[in-house]
């Protein structure tokens, strides 16, 4: 027994450790030494999961989504109905915290595509100034203002028989959401400065850090452009959520930080100590994968040796922002304010991660969220909709 408390202080629930006898009475017991937690995966799970996948005859995962690390129930999950979603010829809608990969997502679904031998066109509508949306989308004639010496495309334009991928979907301005609703719906624009359309072949992927529906209900996005647009909806989870995808990604970003600094002057590949391992799994990494990878980067660059060291990581470390954060509890009533849809969203949450976590054994995932049985877990799945 005593191995098992010294393998889970050590890797997955950092602790001190004490001893107790006769002789010395109770004190702090010293392990000079760290352990990996990627050291004590869990097998026999890991080998259900795929006789699970073998028998479901489910497809090799596609190559367009191969720079996509995980090994999660959830991400797997979330990719295969990406490749799905991919060959139809629908918009999409990506939602997700900033830094979980909204982009690489959309990329991929392109890559996946029939439009993959025309453009991706990426926008960043957070990025454009409200007095240029109009001509940034859909392009202007010679003379249309005073600074368009020269006629220009618009993104549709350019995006003609591929990809539109409209980053930040939420920041768009009231009037800026009625134009481009207007060319979702008729596939045809006008260059400002124009009077005719022309049709275009675009197909929207849309993404956001907001929540389009509580946006609606504040009226700060139109809920008719927002069913335009959610035809395939894609939620990325954050990091925290992502059960067994850190370590993963861990080398596969130390490999990538590697790689950039090679041909910097003095630069020693580096590798990770089992103590630095251990911190970056615990952390809850509210900046995601985009979050993690400058850590490494910074970290990278801290340490003197070869080995990172759990100092070089916890000086690698950005503070958490002081924030000011609505907590589940403190929520403002009224506005839109919905009890029931906020219980299912929290449901929803814990029996997913529930599921994820137990690797789809029901009857652990209900002792994880407290239900008595493995049929009651199913009855709350279906009621909340959640894929057992």
């Amino acid at each position: 027994m005593a191995a098992v408390w010294i393998l889970l202080g050590k890797t997955r629930f950092p602790a001190e450790l004490i001893e107790s006898s006769k002789d010395h009475g109770v004190r702090t017991a010293s392990v000079p030494f760290d352990i990996s937690a990627d050291f004590i995966p869990d097998l026999l799970r890991e080998q259900d999961e795929r006789l699970r996948q073998t028998s479901a005859a489910e497809p090799p995962e596609a190559p367009e989504f191969a720079d996509i690390i995980h090994r999660s129930r959830v991400m797997a999950r979330l990719i295969q109905r990406a490749r799905r979603v991919a060959i139809r010829n629908v918009p999409v809608l990506i939602e997700g915290e900033s830094g979980t990969g909204k982009e690489m997502f959309a990329r991929a679904i392109h890559r996946a595509s029939t439009r993959r031998e025309r453009p991706f066109v990426a926008v960043n509508c957070g990025a454009i100034p409200g007095e240029l949306i109009e001509s940034e989308l859909f392009g202007h004639e010679k003379g249309a203002f005073t600074d368009a010496k020269q006629p220009r495309k618009g993104y549709f334009e350019a995006a003609d028989g591929g990809t539109l991928f409209l980053d930040e979907l939420g920041e768009l301005p009231g009037p800026a959401q009625v134009k481009l609703l207007r060319a979702v719906q008729e596939g045809e624009v006008v260059r400002l400065g124009a009077t005719r359309p022309f049709k275009v072949d675009v197909r929207i992927v849309a993404a956001t850090h907001r929540t389009l529906t509580e946006e609606i209900a504040a009226g700060r996005f139109r809920e008719d452009l927002f069913y335009r647009l959610a035809v395939a909806v894609l939620k990325i989870p954050p990091l925290r959520e992502r059960t067994g995808d850190l370590g993963g990604l861990v080398d596969h970003l130390l490999d990538q930080v590697n790689r950039e600094a090679a041909a910097e002057p003095g630069y020693r590949e580096k590798r990770l100590s089992a103590g630095a391992r251990n911190l970056l799994v615990a952390h809850m990494w509210p900046g995601n994968v985009r979050e993690l990878l400058n850590t490494l980067r910074r970290a990278a660059i801290w340490s003197d040796s070869a080995a990172i060291s759990s100092e070089d990581v916890r000086e690698a470390l950005l503070p958490v922002a002081a924030v000011v954060r609505q907590d589940l509890l403190a929520k403002p009533l009224g506005g839109g304010f919905n009890l029931p849809e906020l219980l299912k969203d929290v449901a929803r949450s814990y029996l997913q991660r529930a599921m994820d976590e137990a690797h789809g054994n029901k009857t652990r995932a209900a002792e994880l969220v407290g239900l008595p049985s493995y049929q009651t877990l199913s009855n709350w799945l279906a009621k909340y909709e959640v894929q057992g």
